[in-house]
């Protein structure tokens, strides 16, 4: 569903990713993490077709994102670590506006369970400016949800969220996995990641390090000290330290 092929970003002289390549497919949550500076969310903002490659193929459902972007933005959905309401619109305007500039015919009967589902109900006619944090992260996924897109890219998605929200949201990240969709969550949370994600791509310094299961990347992490994720990320990490 997603296909990144040698995908690289140069700004200048500095590279800030560098010949990556992954796939991820209809059904499958793929954890992003990485230190500070990684190349997470230039990756992230590249796939949504915020940022122009320098060099490299993303595809999204088969669509070449620089070649088809309109097409293939129309079957993916972005949420950002900061997500910047329309201050004047209200939660119930931002899905009205997002179903009409994606054409979601059944707006009415979808747009009341996501404000439920996202315990937005109350907000409905609250204007984006008044929105706690929290409350625009929940925005933000109701906004992306409508859409039933194939392909989810989440960066920091529970930035904000209390515990209860935090419990929702990754259920509903789990529920549209399981109807097809294709995710990427890009986390510091690496307990998060451990327990959503059925792969775990690694980054640092722009490179890929690590990809696979937790028990592939494991076997693969000499120096890890322990099972978690947290243990042998931070030995891959170390070992790509010093083999730079």
């Amino acid at each position: 569903m997603l296909e990144v092929e040698n995908f690289t970003k140069r700004y200048g002289d500095f590279t800030a990713v560098e010949d990556l390549s992954f796939e991820v497919a209809p059904g499958e949550i793929l954890g992003l993490v990485g230190p500070n500076g990684a190349g997470k969310t230039t990756s992230l903002r590249a796939f949504a077709g915020i940022l122009k490659p320098s060099s490299g193929v993303v595809r999204i459902a088969g669509h070449d994102l620089e070649r088809e972007a309109i097409a293939a933005k129309r079957v993916l959905a972005w949420v950002p670590d900061t997500p910047n309401p329309f201050e004047l619109l209200t939660v119930a305007e931002h899905l009205h506006f997002t179903a009409l500039a994606y054409g979601v015919d059944d707006e009415a009967q979808r747009a009341p369970r996501l404000l439920e589902e996202l315990e937005l109900t109350e907000k409905r006619d609250a204007l984006g400016s008044t929105l706690s944090r929290g409350m625009r992260q929940k925005l933000a996924f109701a906004c992306a949800f409508l859409r039933d897109p194939k392909v989810l890219l989440l960066d920091e998605p529970l930035t904000g969220l209390d515990p209860k929200a935090i419990r929702n949201v990754r259920d509903a990240i789990r529920q549209r996995a399981e109807a097809g969709a294709a995710v990427i969550v890009s986390s510091h949370l690496l307990d998060l990641v451990e327990r959503l994600c059925g792969r775990i791509l690694v980054l640092h310094r722009g490179r890929r390090v690590a990809l696979g299961t937790l028990e592939e990347i494991r076997a693969g992490a000499t120096n890890a000290k322990g099972q978690s994720l947290e243990e042998v990320f931070f030995a891959i990490t170390e070992d790509a330290h010093e083999e730079a």
